[in-house]
């Protein structure tokens, strides 16, 4: 049975503050460690780690374990790697859990093995039963649930968010220990800045509350016999745009572009949902134009309220895998929120 279990996170892109996937984590170690009877510690990596710090100075841990400095500011392998290193060895943990952000995802599973240990990532949950600890995840584009059971310490855990109820507790003073991280100043990496498209071009959006995802049917031939390409590009946006939705599409969308026929613009393969999509965890989903065939509905399996625009009365969608389905014109449908939205934005 475990004696020690850490908490990793690093500050939020913000530079103040944890992520909120960090609360989520917290949250499990917290049960964790009371399940198991043993110390929570909790380590930190950033650049000014005295916000974080406080809120979560509730959580009962015994040590709030810190790396900190301009060094450790910006995501790089090296400063990263080496500050989570300290922090493994400072807290001697046998289970080290942490949120699977990208940060987290490059640097740990080459921690793991500084250490000897194990990693595994994108784990859903956790449940201690038998004297044993056991990891569940999802194979196979969330098709197959895997469950993991390993005796090698130290054990590196990534978790995925969207898995458990984040952590709440009142902010206050952290007492806080200060673990020294030397790192070599010749070969190192210098960040100059970051250069990034406007929010607003942005079309995927994971924090979302809502997922709109746009079938084949928008570059098909419309009522009078000819595609509307740029009117529906048009409609889309402007929607993405003033509702602030994370935009998806059908396989079937997706690939047109690699088969010559009329395709959305700022339609990739990265806006894929389904099978061999995303599986994204909006709490709402908008689908249209989309006849709502397994291969794609599997990607909405943690969509909480799903609705549908079609034509197709007898559509996927109407047989139990749609909340509401609006037999309608999509490109009609689309016109009249796109007025509603703007409407109340004056």
């Amino acid at each position: 049975m475990a004696k020690n279990v850490l908490f990793l996170a690093h500050v939020a892109e913000s530079g103040t503050g944890l992520p909120k996937a960090a609360y989520e984590v917290l949250g499990v170690a917290y049960d964790l460690s009371r399940q198991l009877g043993c110390h929570l510690t909790i380590g930190l990596i950033g650049e000014d780690v005295t916000s974080g710090a406080a809120s979560v100075a509730a959580a009962g841990a015994e040590r709030i374990l810190t790396v900190s400095g301009s060094d450790f500011a910006q995501p790089r392998y090296a400063s990263d790697a080496a500050a989570a290193e300290a922090l493994c060895n400072t807290a001697k943990a046998e289970l080290i859990l942490a949120p699977a952000t990208s940060r987290f995802m490059r640097v740990l599973p080459g921690v793991a093995h500084r250490l000897s240990g194990q990693v595994d990532t994108h784990i859903s949950s956790l449940d201690f039963a038998n004297g044993e600890l056991r990891a569940t995840r999802w194979f196979y584009r969330q098709r197959i649930e895997g469950v993991i059971r390993r005796d090698a310490r130290p054990w590196i855990l990534l978790l995925d968010t969207g898995c458990h109820a984040p952590w709440t507790g009142i902010p206050g003073a952290a007492t806080v220990e200060a673990v020294s991280v030397p790192l070599p100043a010749a070969g190192k990496t210098v960040v100059t800045g970051v250069r990034a498209p406007k929010s607003d071009a942005q079309t995927i959006r994971p924090d979302a509350n809502l997922l709109f995802v746009a079938g084949a049917g928008w570059t098909k031939k419309q009522a009078d016999g000819k595609p509307h390409v740029p009117e529906a590009e048009t409609l889309i946006l402007n929607f993405l745009h003033a509702s602030g939705a994370s935009l998806g599409g059908s396989k079937s969308l997706v690939d047109q572009s690699g088969e010559n026929q009329a395709v959305l613009g700022f339609m990739t393969h990265l806006n894929q949902v389904g099978q061999t999509g995303a599986t994204p965890r909006h709490p709402k989903g908008l689908s249209t134009c989309c006849h709502g065939e397994e291969p794609h509905v599997v990607g909405w399996r943690f969509i909480n309220e799903r609705r549908a625009v079609n034509l197709d009365p007898n559509c996927g969608w109407a047989r139990g895998k749609a909340d509401v389905l609006y037999v309608a014109d999509a490109f009609e449908v689309m016109s009249k929120l796109n007025g509603i939205l703007a409407e109340k934005a004056k």
